[in-house]
C-alpha cells in the first residue's frame, strides 16, 4: 500500500497538513509507536507515530532516526509538527511528514491506521476485494454529498462507518467521534434505536428524516440501501433541516450506485472471514499447522487469553447480528490489529487478546469488557476468558477452558453473565466430574434415590439436610445454620433419615461416594444448580 492510498482512506479528519518533497507514492509497512523515551523497533517503509512528542529537539531526534532507517513516513501532532525547524528537516531528510489532528486520540489513529493495513493485507490470503473498494466508496461518498449538498457517511448494516465524505466543517461532534472511531458512538446510536431510526431503515425504501435526536447534533437524512429485501447498509447526510423533496428524490437515487458497491464489498468480506475464520478456528482447536495460521495472525508474542461470547437473543436474526457486532468489536480490540483474531465459531465469537489487556488490574481490561457487553443490546451477552496461553499450542487450552466457562454461565451455574477462568475453576471441575458421573449412573446407585423419592412423596428434606451435613463434614450446628433452622431440628432429622434408609455414615467411603453423588445431582443439571435433578442445599425455604 502507499501513503497516498493510507492517508486517503484515513481521511483528512485524522492526518491533514503533510509535507513530501518526494511525493506521497512510496510504499508502507507496518504502525510503528514511538514513545519519547522509549526504544522502538523500525523497519524500512513503517509509519512512525510520535505519540506524546511535544518538544522540537525530541522531534528532530525522531526524525533523523526515522529518516536514517528508510521509514515510511512520521506522524507528529502539533507543536511539532507545525515547527519550522522540524519541517525544514523533514524535507532535507525526504522524509514524509504527516500532521495527526489534535482532536484525534493516539489509540484511535493506531486502530484507524491498522484497520487500511489490514484490508490490504487480506491479498496475501488471495483476497483483497474490501480493500480495493473502500477507496471506490470514499469517492462514492463525495460524489453523494455533492448530490446532496451536506456531509455523508456511508455505513453498514451495523452502524461500521465504511467512507465518508469530505465538508467536516458542515458536521457535528457525533460526525467527527463516528469518524474517528469508524463506528457511531454507543449513546448517539442508542438515541437512534429508540426514535425508530434502524426499524425504519430495515423497513423502508425511501429517505428517512431524522431530527436533532441528542443535544449538540444535527438533523440527519438516511437512506437505507437494500437488495434482494436484505438490508446493505445506510446512507446518513448530516442536513440543517427538512430536505425539499427534489433533492430527496436526488440523493434516494443514490442507494443504487450505493448497494452494488456494497455487495461487492460484501462479497470480499464473506471471502475474507472465511479465511479469517478457518485460521482462527485451526489455532483454537490446535490442528495441523496452528503455528503457520498463527503467523498469519500476528500472533507472535504471548501470552494471551481466548475470550468466548455468547448471544442470548431468541431472534436469530438478531443474534446474527449480535454476533457481527461482538466480532467487529473484538477484531478491533485495543493493541491488536485487524487480522488479529476474532471468529464465529459454531455460534459463538472467539478472540484472541493479549493476556494484560483483560487482567484484573488491567488499563482498560474489565472496562472494555463491560463496553462490550454494553453496545451489544440486551440481554447482554455472556463473556467467558479462558486461562493463560503462553505459546501457540496453548491457546487451544484457553479455548477449551473458555468454552467451559460459558458452558457455567449459559446454565446458571455462576449467576452472572462474565467470568474468568481462573476464578471459577474449582467449579469448572465439578462441572465435568457431575458429567461423567451422570453418564456412569452413579446417583442410581446406593440408598440415595430413595431419600429423593421420599422427599418428592412427602415433602420431607432428606436429600438437602444430608448434604448439608456431609459438606459441613459433620457439624450439625454449621449445617443447621446453612439450612436456617435450629441443630436440634437437624439431628431429629438425620434420626429419621436413617429410619428411611441404612447409612453408615461413620464410614468414611460412605460419606464420599454421598457426596460425590450430591455433588453429580447439583452440578450436572442442565438448568443450573439444584436443577430438576436434585434440591438446594440452601436455606430452609429452599429446602422444599
Amino acid at each position: 500500500m502507499t501513503l497516498q492510498r493510507l492517508l486517503g482512506s484515513v481521511g483528512p479528519a485524522v492526518l491533514s497538513g503533510v509535507c513530501a518533497p518526494g511525493g506521497t507514492a512510496v510504499p508502507v509497512g507496518d504502525v510503528v509507536i514511538a514513545e519519547p523515551d522509549g526504544g522502538f523497533d523500525l523497519r524500512p517503509g513503517d509509519v512512525v507515530l510520535g505519540v506524546n512528542i511535544t518538544e522540537r529537539s525530541q522531534a528532530l531526534r525522531l526524525l533523523s532516526l526515522c529518516a536514517g532507517r528508510s521509514a515510511g513516513a512520521l506522524l507528529l501532532k502539533a507543536p511539532a509538527v507545525v515547527d519550522a525547524s522540524v519541517v525544514t528537516a523533514a524535507g532535507a531528510a525526504g522524509l514524509p511528514l504527516v500532521r495527526v489532528e489534535q482532536q484525534a486520540g493516539w489509540a484511535q489513529v493506531v486502530s484507524l491506521l491498522r484497520a487500511v493495513l489490514d484490508s490490504e493485507g487480506y491479498a496475501d490470503s488471495g483476497s483483497g476485494t474490501a480493500g480495493a473498494e473502500a477507496g471506490d466508496l470514499f469517492g462514492l461518498a463525495d460524489a453523494i454529498a455533492a448530490v446532496i449538498d451536506a456531509p455523508v457517511t456511508i455505513e453498514d448494516r451495523s452502524s461500521r462507518v465504511l467512507a465518508y465524505s469530505a465538508r467536516q466543517e458542515r458536521g457535528d461532534e457525533a460526525r467527527v467521534a463516528t469518524i474517528m472511531g469508524r463506528h457511531v458512538p454507543d449513546e448517539v446510536n442508542a438515541q437512534f434505536r429508540r426514535y425508530g431510526v434502524f426499524h425504519k431503515i430495515a423497513k423502508d425504501t425511501g429517505p428517512i428524516y431524522v431530527p436533532a435526536v441528542v443535544e449538540g447534533t444535527k438533523p440527519r437524512l438516511v437512506m437505507p440501501v437494500h437488495a434482494g429485501g436484505d438490508v446493505l447498509g445506510s446512507i446518513w447526510a448530516i442536513v440543517p433541516g427538512p430536505v425539499p423533496a427534489e433533492r430527496a428524490a436526488a440523493f434516494a437515487d443514490t442507494a443504487a450506485t450505493a448497494a452494488l458497491h456494497l455487495l461487492r464489498r460484501r462479497a470480499g468480506a464473506d471471502v475474507e472471514r472465511l479465511v479469517l475464520t478457518d485460521m482462527v478456528a485451526t489455532v483454537l482447536h490446535g490442528q495441523e499447522g496452528a503455528a503457520d495460521a498463527a503467523r498469519r495472525l500476528g500472533l507472535t508474542t504471548g501470552p494471551w487469553r481466548v475470550i468466548a461470547v455468547g448471544v442470548r437473543s431468541e431472534d436469530d436474526d438478531e443474534a446474527e447480528r449480535q454476533r457481527l457486532t461482538v466480532w467487529e468489536r473484538m477484531s478491533r480490540f485495543r493493541g491488536s490489529r485487524l487480522r488479529s483474531p476474532a471468529a464465529v465459531v459454531g455460534g459463538v465469537v472467539y478472540g484472541i487478546v493479549p493476556a494484560e489487556r483483560v487482567a484484573a488490574g488491567a488499563d482498560d481490561g474489565p472496562g472494555w469488557l463491560e463496553t462490550l457487553q454494553g453496545s451489544i443490546g440486551m440481554p447482554a451477552p455472556l463473556v467467558a476468558v479462558g486461562g493463560l496461553a503462553a505459546s501457540v499450542p496453548g491457546l487451544a487450552r484457553s479455548r477449551e477452558q473458555a468454552d467451559d466457562t460459558l458452558d457455567l454461565l449459559r446454565t446458571g451455574l455462576i449467576s452472572r453473565d462474565r467470568a474468568v477462568h481462573d476464578e471459577v475453576w474449582a467449579t469448572v471441575v465439578l462441572r465435568h466430574v457431575a458429567r461423567s458421573a451422570a453418564a456412569a449412573r452413579i446417583a442410581a446407585i446406593g440408598p440415595l434415590q430413595q431419600l429423593v423419592d421420599r422427599d418428592r412423596a412427602h415433602g420431607t428434606h432428606c436429600v438437602p439436610t444430608l448434604h448439608a451435613w456431609l459438606e459441613e463434614r459433620g457439624d450439625p450446628r454449621a449445617a443447621a445454620a446453612r439450612l436456617h433452622i435450629h441443630p436440634n431440628t437437624l439431628r431429629h432429622r438425620l434420626r429419621r433419615l436413617q429410619e428411611v434408609v441404612a447409612l453408615p455414615l461413620d464410614d468414611p467411603e460412605v460419606r464420599t461416594a454421598l457426596l460425590l453423588q450430591l455433588t453429580a445431582r447439583r452440578y450436572g443439571a442442565e438448568g443450573g444448580p439444584d436443577g430438576a435433578q436434585g434440591s438446594p442445599v440452601g436455606g430452609e425455604s429452599a429446602s422444599g
